[in-house]
């Protein structure tokens, strides 16, 4: 196991009608941006396949995780007037994530656990 396998990723999948796409593409780097300060985030970007968006991020633990989901909360619901959230996972250690059961709950992730 090496310095990192302890870490909680969040994947989220937004797909994007076509004549959106400009508009969400224009505030990724807000959410950046706001993500930059966040001190217990090891990475944040996006990558787009064709009509789909995806969000790579990492976190230190669940509670940077949830952290970072309440200092993006209003530009997360302007994100999800231009898409839908086709999917979502959750992965890390099965601790760190029963942390997020809850919290997370409404989401209706796919929780996957860190095998050691």
């Amino acid at each position: 196991m090496n310095q990192l396998s302890g870490f909680v990723s969040l994947h989220p999948y937004f797909k994007v009608p076509p004549d959106k796409m400009p508009h969400l593409k224009a505030i990724l780097p807000e959410f950046a941006t706001k993500t930059r300060n966040e001190t217990g985030n090891l990475f944040y970007e996006f990558t787009i396949n064709g009509d789909e968006v995806f969000c790579r991020e990492g976190y230190v633990n669940a509670e940077a995780l949830l952290a970072h989901l309440d200092n993006v909360s209003a530009m997360l619901a302007q994100a999800l007037t231009m898409s839908e959230l086709v999917r979502i996972e959750v992965h890390g250690p099965a601790a760190e994530l029963e942390k997020l059961k809850e919290p997370l709950a409404d989401l209706k992730p796919a929780w996957f656990v860190l095998a050691t």
